[in-house]
């Protein structure tokens, strides 16, 4: 999404427009996070859920939503292979790059939920798609049609487990809402008596809470897209090369709505919306959001031998290797995220290498 006569307007400066339409996207994705966070919070705790859940549904599925547009004209125009490296390269950003550098911002305690169903779920559905892609090398409306069965599935599995999840005893907030406000210290999830006893928000604050966390997603996506022209823009100025761009500034900018979201969780200590809004991105990204983009393909996507032999395969790689990460100490450390930025960074620079070449 994006406002064209702003950034029309800013890119008619030349470089000066461009660095300043750069700037105005960073602060936009910043103050869209910090109304996602904010909105979030309060729309888990008037339903009595953790913020988990929240993360791993709707919060997950709209900073997802750069990844569905990418996808969806990719297919229609014949682009497969960029639908395939958006979702690819995004889901390793999301964990390697996203992940590493909050938990290099403040160790993670990782939620005991997480490490049952929902890993195992992302490493599941990166196996799946390698399965579907290996079989006659191209990726068709059915194999869609399945993706996106898996994806209605896993949601569901979500909703109805949702207070039955080991998360739901980990996870407090500070501030009631405003539905809430006979709660002077939050509501406790852990705490039966406080849910039962807790006044039930009105239906006007529940709307209210819907709409403004809505704003807050849609700003994300309005500031994604002003710092992503205005990075291209600056790259272009500077003369660097598209193949650069592509590698670097295009795929982390799709990702931009799950980096702001999981910074400003972390640093606003609400863990369970930080992992629930990558590692639900991750498994929506293969399921729900290729699932629906294969179904506007006009013809089978093919799947190029890079992808099956390097990029799927280091994908699948990279959810394994947040099991000992997640396992050990129940927390990732700053050192394992560190460890994760640095994976990332030896695999841009292969990926610009062998571009090169």
């Amino acid at each position: 999404m994006n406002v064209p006569f702003i950034t029309e307007w800013l890119q008619s400066f030349g470089m000066v427009g461009q660095v300043l339409l750069l700037i105005l996207g960073i602060a936009a994705l910043f103050l869209g996070g910090e109304f996602t966070v904010r909105y979030a919070v309060k729309l888990a705790e008037a339903f009595r859920v953790p913020t988990l859940i929240v993360g791993l549904t709707i919060v997950a599925i709209g900073s997802s939503l750069p990844e569905l547009a990418v996808g969806i004209e990719g297919v229609r125009y014949g682009n497969g292979p960029i639908v395939m490296g958006n979702i690819v390269g995004t889901n390793i950003v999301n964990i390697l790059l996203i992940l590493g550098l909050s938990a290099l911002i403040r160790a993670i305690p990782v939620p005991e939920g997480v490490v049952r169903f929902d890993l195992p779920m992302m490493i599941g559905t990166g196996a799946l798609l390698m399965a579907l892609a290996a079989i006659g090398t191209e990726l068709s409306r059915w194999n869609g049609a399945i993706l996106l069965f898996v994806g209605i599935v896993y949601l569901i599995a979500v909703v109805v487990t949702a207070r039955r999840r080991p998360d739901a005893i980990e996870i407090s907030h500070d501030s009631p809402p405003a539905g809430l406000a006979d709660e002077a210290h939050g509501l406790r999830l852990s705490d039966p008596d406080a849910v039962a006893h807790a006044p039930k928000p009105t239906a006007g604050y529940l709307l209210l809470t819907v709409l403004m966390l809505a704003v807050g997603l849609l700003i994300i996506m309005v500031g994604a897209n002003w710092m992503l022209d205005g990075a291209i823009g600056v790259a272009e100025g500077l003369g660097v090369s598209q193949t650069m761009i592509g590698l670097t500034i295009v795929a982390i900018g799709t990702s931009a709505p799950e980096l702001v979201t999981m910074i400003v969780a972390t640093i606003r200590d609400e863990r369970g919306l930080a992992f629930g809004t990558l590692i639900g991105s991750s498994i929506i990204n293969v399921t729900l959001i290729l699932g629906t983009s294969l179904l506007f393909a006009r013809a089978p996507i093919p799947v190029a031998h890079s992808f099956l032999q390097v990029d799927i395969p280091i994908m699948i790689l990279v959810s394994l290797a947040c099991v000992p990460a997640f396992i050990t100490g129940k927390r990732m450390s700053r050192l394992e995220g560190g460890l994760f930025v640095a994976a990332y960074g030896g695999y841009l620079a292969y990926t610009i290498a062998t571009a090169v070449v």
